[in-house]
């Protein structure tokens, strides 16, 4: 079936990925390190476990760095899963993109799917492929891969996984957009969805689950397939939306992948200073000489732009398009790389957020340790962050802020449900030693966006305390992927809460490295990994079949 692309231009087949997972007859555990699970095949492992567990506990999707609107003090305080591209990276970006295979529609959605109030609608776009679906005769199912805080297309791009497995399965594929992202805008455009708290006020996660489960129970009545079954894909924040569909929605679809999610990053369910003690942490397993460097770069960053034209001098140190306003910019755009690096710490050659080597974090501590003598701390700073920056070397000077309208979705879901408590400890990371202070945050989101952001919403929506329990008694048929790398998994589930709702953990997997494309690269743990979640989700489609077949049988 040839499809379209929206513009006209049909586009082109991908040739098959080295190392892809097929549908297993059975399942070697070797290598993945599964919490109170089958999976923990040594004492060395679960040494290891005994140790990771408290320190890593129990969200997206772009993950490019961009500075914060200039109401916020600090990004550490608004720690995003993204930010933009620069035009660069976007042509970048579009040269690179796999050719997967998709039509792209538009669907007509409600703006309030909680109210009867009389409101615009808005056209959600979404992407859709039935090349290898086998039809709703035979209940073919649909993969549905819940749609993140950014542009459609990318998330697409970057998600080979569910691409690769859709011919085993006799899938349709569908990625729907989130709303108040890429062409998803309500109000017809981004300016008048952005304009204030008012037209922001239905950019909710709550809204955009509403946005998938009419949209996919609508495009299912449409083909005749009300019996097909739905299986959610996601990744980062798209991962905690799949894994709160499941809960929400149990009756339009089977099962949730949830990869690389932190749905338990709220409150006080986890340490607040998680997040940074994982980037220091793969930092200093590196180079203890890297981790101390860093560490002490920050005073000297303070130190440098107190001087006499320290702020111009910084600017040429770190190759600045625009001389820097502040050194808090300057810190922030560090803090920035090494966080995202820690998040894409693959072990291939990738080009998810940068076009960055493998294991990127050995290779900016290698610049780092390998300045020659004599070598300055910042200069160091300089020559490491470039890894992340500049590694193609294309670069000759650096802007900070890629979006000066700060038309940015993410800062108004932080502000509003998605607060996600951070703090640095002084002890254990390499980064300024700050505490979560939520009356700065609050003050930061009053003056953005004349809101007050409800930190307890979200556990009060979907759960978080006492997760275990709630999950053990009413989920079902979830799958936690993380890898132990991603700063984010501290705040995932990190343990089996059932037979159904299962936790695959990797020592040196990175941020939703699973959802990636299978390369001749892969090492054989993230084959199994693959293998094994592919066993559980061929499970959950039998088992639906199955009890479908002797219900229209009685």
């Amino acid at each position: 079936m040839l499809t379209e692309d929206g513009t006209g231009n049909a586009k082109p087949k991908p040739d098959p990925p080295a190392r892809v997972p097929s549908l297993p007859t059975r399942y070697s555990s070797t290598n993945i390190l599964f919490l109170r699970g089958p999976l923990l095949t040594s004492e060395s492992d679960m040494a290891r476990a005994s140790v990771i567990a408290p320190l890593v506990f129990a969200l997206i999707f772009l993950l490019f760095p961009s500075s914060e609107p200039s109401d916020f003090r600090s990004s550490r305080w608004l720690r995003r899963f993204s930010g933009r591209l620069s035009p660069r990276l976007n042509k970048l970006r579009s040269a690179t993109q796999p050719p997967y295979r998709y039509e792209i529609r538009y669907f007509e959605q409600r703006l309030d799917h909680f109210s009867f109030a009389d409101l615009p609608t808005f056209r959600q776009r979404y992407l859709i492929n039935t090349e290898h679906w086998v039809g709703a005769s035979r209940m073919g199912p649909i993969f549905l891969y819940c749609g993140n805080e950014g542009d459609i297309e990318w998330f697409a791009s970057n998600t080979g996984f569910v691409w690769e497995l859709a011919p085993q399965f006799g899938a349709m594929v569908v990625f729907p957009e989130h709303r108040y992202y890429g062409e998803s805008m309500p109000y017809g455009s981004g300016s008048e969805a952005y304009k204030n708290a008012t037209t922001l006020s239905h950019l909710t996660a709550e809204q955009a689950l509403a946005d998938f489960a009419v949209l996919v129970t609508d495009l299912k009545q449409n083909l005749s397939a009300e019996a097909c079954p739905v299986v959610l894909f996601g990744g980062s924040y798209g991962g905690m939306l799949a894994a709160w569909m499941r809960l929400k929605y149990p009756h339009v679809a089977i099962g949730a992948l949830s990869s690389s999610a932190p749905v338990l990053q709220f409150e006080d369910i986890v340490p607040p200073e998680t997040f940074y003690n994982i980037v220091s942490n793969s930092f200093r397993h590196e180079s203890t000489s890297c981790f101390n460097t860093i560490k002490e770069s920050w005073d000297v960053l303070v130190s440098e732009g107190q001087k006499n034209n320290g702020l111009t001098q910084l600017t040429e140190t770190f190759h600045f398009c625009q001389k820097l306003g502040s050194v808090d910019d300057l810190s922030n755009w560090l803090d920035a790389a090494y966080s995202y690096l820690a998040m894409v710490n693959y072990p291939y050659p990738a080009n998810f957020m940068m076009p960055l080597p493998r294991n990127p974090i050995k290779e900016v501590c290698r610049r780092i340790d390998n300045c020659p003598e004599g070598t300055s701390v910042l200069e160091r700073i300089f020559e490491g962050v470039s890894v992340y920056y500049n590694y193609t070397g294309e670069s000759d000077c650096f802007q900070l802020d890629d979006d000066p309208h700060g038309l940015d979705g993410w800062n108004w879901q932080a502000c509003t449900e998605m607060v996600m408590p951070m703090s640095s400890s002084q002890e254990t990371s390499m980064f300024p030693a700050f505490d979560y202070n939520y009356t700065s945050y609050q003050e930061d989101c009053w003056n953005s966006f004349r809101v007050k952001p409800r930190p307890k919403w979200i556990t009060t929506e979907f759960g978080g305390h006492d997760f275990k329990t709630a999950l053990k008694k009413f989920g079902s048929n979830i799958i936690f992927s993380n890898g132990l790398l991603d700063p984010w998994s501290g705040g995932s589930v990190l343990e089996n809460v059932s037979e159904t709702i299962v936790a695959i953990l990797t020592e040196k997997g990175a941020h939703h490295l699973d959802l990636r494309s299978s390369t001749a690269e892969d090492p054989d743990w993230l084959v199994e990994q693959r293998l094994f979640e592919v066993k559980l989700i061929k499970g959950w489609v039998d088992d639906y079949n199955k009890d479908k077949k002797a219900f229209f049988a009685i």
